[in-house]
């Protein structure tokens, strides 16, 4: 694969990331979000079963230092709690909105590393912050208080999202990123799947209806785009996968404004230009 393949490869994987936003948004007509979650996640673990397994045959029969579960464990804990709070938000969400919301993680990650002490601050990150925060306001009307609580629990699961990052970067020294990833979308599914049955109705005529979505979602947006990144990560630079995978966020707004008839006012476009700086400033500073 040549560097130009893998970086169309990286962008596809971002068109497929942001359009993903879309069949999210639409699953909540149907759906709960646990259920939603666990069927996502079941599908993407049984879909990246062969990559595991096809990585466990040229790997070393034990990982260099430690296992392979507590990782996993972890990883899962963190995104079943990301992820139904984002599903959940996006009941009230417009995709535009949760897809600059999402995007935030890329701000709380560097912070989080400097916490565990895995990362420094540099005086470009502060600034990219400041700018993240500034395009958030503006993408509320230049208030808070245009945001609704659905946008509040998408805010949330950037946090989320920002702990799970820390967690697969903490399991890099392992080498095993298909049997990690594979394992925790697995225990993603019985974790969300026990939730839907306390807190939601499970029925098949739901499934049925948001089918489309599920499959997308948990085959495409997740199994796929994961194999797709772990191939062509061997053959382009970190710095450029960064810019690229930051438009994922335009094809999310792009979803919303054709598919649903979405629209942010003047400032709130100044706002969303403002997140979509700060985020390239962020993953080019930090690499």
């Amino acid at each position: 694969m040549t560097r130009l393949q893998a970086d169309f490869l990286v962008l596809f994987a971002a068109l497929i990331w942001g359009v993903a936003f879309y069949f999210q948004k639409t699953a909540m007509l149907d759906i709960g979000p646990f259920l939603f979650v666990s069927l996502r996640s079941a599908l993407a673990a049984v879909a990246l079963v062969p990559f595991a397994l096809w990585e466990r045959s040229r790997a070393p029969a034990r990982p260099a230092s430690g296992t392979l579960l507590p990782y996993a464990a972890a990883a899962s804990a963190v995104f079943c709690i990301a992820a139904v709070l984002q599903q959940f938000g996006m009941i009230t969400a417009t995709v535009t909105n949760t897809s600059f919301l999402t995007a935030l993680y890329v701000v709380f990650t560097p912070f989080l590393l400097w916490m565990f002490g895995k990362d420094r601050i540099t005086v470009k990150l502060w600034a990219a912050v400041a700018m993240a925060f500034l395009g958030v306001w503006l993408l509320g009307g230049g208030t808070l208080g245009g945001f609704s609580t659905g946008d509040m629990l998408v805010a949330a699961s950037a946090i989320g999202w920002s702990f799970f990052m820390v967690v697969i970067a903490a399991s890099s020294h392992l080498a095993r990123p298909m049997q990690i990833t594979c394992s925790h979308f697995a225990l993603t599914s019985i974790a969300c799947l026990c939730g839907a049955m306390l807190f939601e109705t499970v029925s098949w005529t739901a499934v049925s209806a948001a089918l489309l979505e599920i499959l997308f979602v948990g085959i495409l947006s997740s199994a796929f785009t994961y194999a797709a990144m772990a191939q062509a990560m061997r053959h382009t630079q970190p710095s450029h996968a960064a810019i690229l995978l930051s438009t994922e966020t335009l094809f999310a707004a792009s979803a919303g404004y054709v598919l649903l008839g979405e629209r942010l006012t003047p400032i709130g476009w100044m706002g969303a230009s403002l997140v979509l700086t700060a985020i390239v400033m962020i993953q080019v500073a930090r690499r």
